[in-house]
């Protein structure tokens, strides 16, 4: 088994971890060891990885099921579990600014969990770092249940048992057109406003940019609990911005956490990260 250390990267939440070699054989105990950190940090950082497709593959069967790519999948039906993050798609491919590929991705400057719009939405992603801009291309997280830890009773009790439409068409067409067989593939989805971490007992609200409505609120009362859910969990100081480095690993609980990046200049740097997901358990509204 690995001798896992941990060294705080937020004073609320996060990790960096030292002692583990992802892409070497895990044992059940250095897999069992790792979901236990993602309870208690809900983001960890890996640094120094020697990581591949193939590794990192391996890696997200042996935390659970691996997701396919919704964006892949809706748009050919073909099934692929890797995403590429950045403007760097081949050895000699950079995209630009004003790239469509480029324009589509900044969607994911919206705080947002992945997957939220699907039914079964992603535990955890995973991303590992092979290029990084010389400026710019931080990725922020704040922690949905630290936000919610501090609401006052009567809210808690007010949004407990409220339910939650996510909408990927709602959300990313704010910022790029979305091919219509990929919107077709992603109706909205309701989940649970509230969700608890099964191992610990400890509850954490579940909104972001693909949060569309509340079901039973109008539309103003919807966006106004939304918006402010989402301003309470991103203020400034809870925020921990990521700085990638060559050979980061990075893995963080969707259930609980909010991410955004912060954006780059896709002229003048190149930035190249893969990343997979491991899915949830199953629909928000079992658990």
């Amino acid at each position: 088994m690995s001798e896992l250390r941990f060294e705080p990267l937020h004073e609320l939440f996060g990790a960096r971890v030292t002692g583990i070699d992802l892409s070497s054989e895990l044992t059940d105990e250095d897999i069992a060891a790792i979901h236990d950190a993602m309870d208690e940090y809900s983001l960890l950082c890996f640094p120094g990885q020697n990581m591949s497709d193939a590794a990192q593959l391996t890696l997200t069967q042996r935390l659970g099921e691996p997701e396919p790519n919704h964006v892949t999948f809706g748009a050919s039906g073909k099934v692929d579990y890797f995403a590429t993050i950045g403007n760097v798609l081949d050895a000699k491919n950079k995209k630009g600014n004003d790239d469509a590929h480029t324009r589509y991705q900044r969607g994911n400057n919206l705080w947002h969990s992945d997957s939220s719009f699907r039914l079964v939405p992603t535990r955890y992603s995973i991303n590992h770092a092979y290029e990084v801009p010389g400026d710019g291309g931080v990725t922020e997280f704040a922690s949905q249940r630290i936000a919610y830890a501090r609401l006052p009773k009567p809210t808690k009790e007010t949004i407990d048992p409220l339910h939650v439409l996510h909408d990927y068409v709602f959300s990313r067409s704010q910022t790029a057109p979305v091919d219509p067989n990929h919107a077709a593939s992603l109706p909205p989805i309701e989940h649970k406003l509230v969700r608890t971490n099964p191992a610990n007992g400890r509850k954490n609200y579940y909104v972001g940019s693909h949060a569309r409505s509340i079901i039973g609120l109008s539309g103003i009362e919807s966006r106004k609990l939304i918006d402010n859910l989402v301003d309470q969990a991103t203020i400034a100081d809870d925020v921990y911005g990521h700085q990638w480095q060559v050979g980061d690993t990075v893995m963080w609980d969707n259930r609980c956490l909010l991410h955004r990046g912060l954006g780059y200049d896709a002229d003048r740097w190149r930035r190249l990260m893969r990343q997979t997901r491991v899915s949830g358990a199953g629909p928000t509204l079992g658990e």
